[in-house]
């Protein structure tokens, strides 16, 4: 598994929330934030889109995780009542491109915090994502974001 180091700039986001079980469930949220950007004329290949698990599985009950879609907008983008509106400290994050499957993206969440702590990072104490931009997503590709100190 190969480890970028990159400095994130804050991002300031509209989302999609989904309230329960993570699964196919967040399949649906990010094609509802997708339609939303669509309509809007904000889906292009610059587009960045982050799904961020907001809790953790094992410490938090599925009924009560909370999962968002993401799509980085301008700091003068006005949003809509379609979507709720927040914003990601950027920082220091260790990247990892993946293949956009479900098998190698599970492969990867089950290696990553290892490789850190093998490679002397601490995790930080911001979200953790999945990166998609047009680029990446062309050639089936995502990258795990990983906020370290």
């Amino acid at each position: 598994m190969k480890i970028k180091i990159e400095n994130l700039p804050n991002y300031r986001m509209a989302y999609v929330r989904q309230v329960g079980p993570y699964g196919p469930h967040n399949a649906q949220t990010m094609e509802k934030l997708k339609n939303w950007a669509k309509v809007n004329n904000l889906l292009d290949e610059k587009a960045i889109i982050l799904g961020i698990a907001q809790d953790h599985p094992d410490k938090t009950p599925p009924e009560e995780c909370r999962y968002d879609a993401c799509l980085v907008i301008s700091n003068d983008y006005e949003v809509d009542e379609n979507v709720s509106e927040s914003e990601l400290s950027g920082g220091k994050y260790a990247i990892y491109k993946v293949k956009h499957t479900e098998e190698d993206i599970q492969q990867a969440w089950d290696k990553i915090f290892i490789e850190l702590l093998n490679n002397g990072y601490q995790i930080d104490d911001k979200p953790i994502f999945e990166r998609y931009s047009g680029e990446l997503v062309d050639q089936d590709y995502c990258e795990i974001c990983v906020p370290i100190k």
